[in-house]
């Protein structure tokens, strides 16, 4: 399917920033709210990648569906993040329409998975 191919681009370079953030982050001595944005933000690709090899459309919409909450968790993380000013509103806000436009294709492949 093209966005499940669009999906796992856009998710695996997401996970990529966040590796980068999460080393930005430490470098600002940020050590407990980063390690919980960097496992979500890379759990993302994780259960895209899992589904992928689902043995029924039950657990490929199960394994999509994780991967929608970690990025709504991410989302979280980022704007928790900002609020304590270890992130610019600039970096935040590139990093949420990332995730926004990776919920809005994790939506469509779930649904169409019925």
């Amino acid at each position: 399917m093209k966005s499940e191919g669009l999906l796992e681009e856009k998710s695996y370079k997401f996970a990529r920033r966040a590796i980068k953030a999460y080393k930005y982050l430490i470098a600002k001595k940020e050590y407990i709210l980063s390690k919980q944005f960097l496992k979500s933000g890379t759990s993302i690709e994780a259960n895209i990648i899992e589904a992928q090899y689902a043995i029924s459309k039950k657990e490929f919409r199960a394994k999509m569906s994780i991967a929608s909450k970690e990025a709504v968790e991410t989302r979280y993380w980022i704007n928790l993040l900002k609020d304590e000013n270890y992130f610019k509103e600039n970096e935040a806000k590139s990093l949420i329409e990332d995730l926004n436009e990776i919920i809005s294709i994790l939506v469509k492949v779930v649904k169409n998975a019925t």
